[in-house]
């Protein structure tokens, strides 16, 4: 096995259905709405074959983690959920207790698959529930409402063990107050773990065009950290501090697949538009697939994989990947770390600067403050200048 200063954060499987019912005018995920059916046993194949040659490429790993995500893999039939993590389990060890992760739609003929999900292997599912308010789930374009997503949220306890959900903040004419309310009925009904995401404008989004066009006006910077705040009062005292910083868990309810990424892992992307980061001889090596389904799976079947992008990444780019990744975490990152990684070590100048700021906490762990969070992306470009 290479000696590699990521091969001790966990070995990942990423797989990408790209598939929805409706695209989400908030989204930016590769995800396709198709009209006239999939042909799902095709796709099933070709996830096979696509698992095969990334394992080629990864020998002597162990799976620590395998996570299906999309576009909504809720779509799949647990039959093709089965064969898929056979067909991990057929070209890599997997860890006793690996974490296994499905996202799902929380609509009414969705939950009922997720007993199929358990059986066929899953043991964590992750529900797109994004707001507990009828109104704003219509602007959100999503197709389930509040009773139907807490709906979906019973089941997922009452099914799985571990389940997580996500919510949206940050909404047009959201106000601190109602945020708070809304919190507090999610904590109610979470067992271990929430992400909570503050809504941005993607390009190419509808809702990029309508902030364009005035017609949607979020939060100003003001009122969002004031959002943000309400969110991390809460959830603290709730038990469900932030380990990331969009996610809260219950001390050691983390999702330990988003770890792997977030640590600087090493990790395999299946599927149309999959993204991964492996360790090769020439060093951490950066692979994509081809976004469109289609184009993919004729890829696949054509070649075996629907790789288009492999690029063996510089010292600099695994170092500045490194400090955007670990820094989102409350542990921080081993700067010793990034050091083996990029060649060269941290500025202490910078580090002493950002520290009294309050923005940075120095120490043999170097990690971003809660005044620092909301100014990460600033933080983490002074750090790699």
């Amino acid at each position: 096995m290479l000696d590699h200063p990521t091969r001790d954060a966990g070995f990942a499987v990423y797989v990408h259905w790209p598939f929805c019912l409706a695209k989400c005018p908030y989204c930016d995920f590769n995800s396709h709405v198709r009209s006239h059916g999939i042909d799902e046993a095709r796709y099933r194949a070709a996830f096979a074959r696509e698992i095969a040659h990334a394992a080629s490429l990864t020998p002597g790993r162990t799976v620590t983690s395998v996570f299906l995500g999309g576009g909504t893999p809720s779509l799949m039939a647990p039959g093709t959920v089965g064969a898929i993590l056979d067909a991990i389990g057929r070209h890599w060890p997997v860890e006793a207790g690996a974490e296994v992760t499905l996202e799902a739609n929380p609509t009414s003929v969705e939950a009922g698959r997720f007993r199929g999900y358990r059986a066929a292997g899953v043991n964590r599912l992750s529900v797109g529930v994004q707001a507990l308010d009828d109104g704003d789930l219509r602007r959100l374009g999503r197709m389930h409402t509040v009773a139907e997503a807490l709906e979906a949220v019973d089941v997922a306890r009452a099914t799985f063990d571990r389940y997580s959900f996500d919510l949206i903040y940050g909404r047009p004419d959201q106000t601190p107050e109602a945020w708070r309310a809304e919190l507090e009925e999610a904590i109610r009904h979470a067992a271990e773990h929430l992400s909570l995401y503050g809504l941005t404008i993607e390009p190419d989004t509808w809702f990029e065009r309508l902030h364009r066009s005035g017609r949607l006006v979020l939060p100003d910077a003001e009122a969002g950290r004031r959002l943000f705040d309400v969110t991390q009062e809460v959830c603290d005292r709730a038990g469900l501090p932030a380990y990331e910083v969009s996610n809260h868990a219950r001390p050691g309810a983390e999702s330990r697949h988003n770890l792997v990424y977030w640590r600087y892992g090493e990790y395999v992307g299946v599927g149309p538009g999959a993204h991964g980061r492996i360790v090769a001889r020439e060093g951490r090596i950066a692979t994509a697939t081809a976004r469109a389904p289609e184009a993919w799976l004729e890829r696949v079947e054509v070649y075996g994989h629907g790789l288009v992008e492999m690029t063996a990444l510089s010292a600099e780019e695994a170092g500045d990947e490194f400090l955007l990744m670990g820094l989102r975490l409350r542990e921080g990152i081993d700067p010793e770390r990034y050091r083996a990684l990029s060649g060269r070590p941290l500025d202490p100048r910078r580090i002493a600067d950002l520290a009294g700021d309050g923005l940075l906490r120095a120490g043999p762990r170097l990690a971003v403050t809660p005044e620092g969070f909301p100014v990460l992306d600033a933080v983490v470009a002074d750090l790699a200048a």
